[in-house]
């Protein structure tokens, strides 16, 4: 599975050229984890009414998986790491435990965050 972090989302979203094709290939073969905190921030930045149907509809008919204290786990995880010391929250650090409970590659477009993100947990095109 890929996660597609909200910086993805927002190009696919934009209908982007150089990632619309590749991430609506991902998302029709069923090949997208579906992340709450980066629904969330999608939510976030919505400007009308339309934008926020399409991303409630892509939350519903996506894959996700629920983990029990995933933020907790993410707190310690970016505290034994000084992740914050990086420039990577919360926010990123929850997105990465999901990718390494899962198994899940993750496509980020922020470099502080791919920095941190263990190698075989990157998403190369």
């Amino acid at each position: 599975m890929i996660i597609l972090d909200t910086s993805v989302w927002i190009e696919h979203l934009k209908n982007n050229q150089n990632f619309f094709p590749k991430t609506s290939k991902l998302l029709e073969s069923g090949k997208v984890l579906a992340v709450e905190c980066i629904f969330g921030e999608l939510l976030q930045g919505v400007k009308k009414k339309s934008e926020k149907e399409i991303i409630l509809n892509y939350w519903a008919h996506l894959p996700k998986e629920h983990y029990e204290n995933v933020i907790i786990e993410a707190g310690e995880y970016s505290a034994k790491n000084k992740l914050l010391d990086h420039g990577v929250g919360l926010i990123d650090t929850i997105i990465l435990m999901h990718g390494i409970k899962s198994d899940s590659r993750i496509w980020t477009l922020d470099n502080k965050f791919l920095r941190i993100i263990p190698e075989e947990l990157k998403y190369s095109e």
